[in-house]
């Protein structure tokens, strides 16, 4: 019979990629002290990667070596798993709407849920909890010009919503239209005036 720590290896080779492996999804595999133990050496023998406590995923072969699953993947499998919001957070919004040429040295998002710190792909990612106002629109423009705005703070709000604005679509205008009740003043003040000029 094949070692515990091989039946876990073909348990999560036959998943997707980035798919989260849990000591309790494993108990059909042996007692959960043994399946603990059998995780922690598959991942000092870089075969998993350990994630944050208790969450781990298969390490994928690329061309360049055996790494860890892609970081959106990983994100996405993870905001599904425990019903979160996770998005990037404001400073790579801001980078990605052209805002600003500043690139993030660590890789920070926001989520609905507690604050934590994940390891992911060789590097960390910090999990910030962040107000609802600033978890609109996961993954739209919408929300990343909204993220931008609150990294970039009050002092630029004008300016940037007249460089970012005009390359919305109605339907993106439509969406910041319907959660500017829920900003902050100093967002949508400037944000409605901005909109109601079309």
């Amino acid at each position: 019979m094949p070692s515990l720590s091989r039946r876990i290896m073909e348990y999560a080779e036959a998943l997707p990629e980035a798919t989260p492996i849990c000591p309790g999804s494993l108990l059909h595999l042996g007692k959960r002290a043994a399946v603990d133990q059998a995780l922690s050496r598959l991942a000092r023998s870089d075969e998993l990667t350990r994630i944050c406590r208790g969450v781990y995923m298969r390490n994928v072969e690329t061309r360049f070596g055996r790494c860890g699953p892609s970081l959106g993947k990983a994100l996405a499998a993870l905001s599904k798993m425990w019903g979160e919001t996770i998005v990037p957070s404001g400073g790579a919004a801001a980078n990605c709407l052209r805002l600003t040429t500043q690139n993030m040295v660590r890789v920070v998002c926001l989520t609905s849920g507690p604050s934590r710190r994940l390891r992911l792909g060789g590097s960390d990612v910090e999990l910030r909890h962040a107000p609802r106002w600033q978890l609109v629109a996961p993954h739209r423009k919408a929300g990343q010009l909204i993220r931008a705005l609150a990294w970039l703070g009050p002092e630029e709000a004008e300016e940037s919503l007249d460089a970012v604005l005009p390359t919305f679509s109605a339907e993106d205008r439509k969406e910041l239209w319907d959660v500017r009740a829920i900003m902050p003043t100093w967002i949508a003040e400037p944000l409605s005036e901005h909109l109601s000029r079309g």
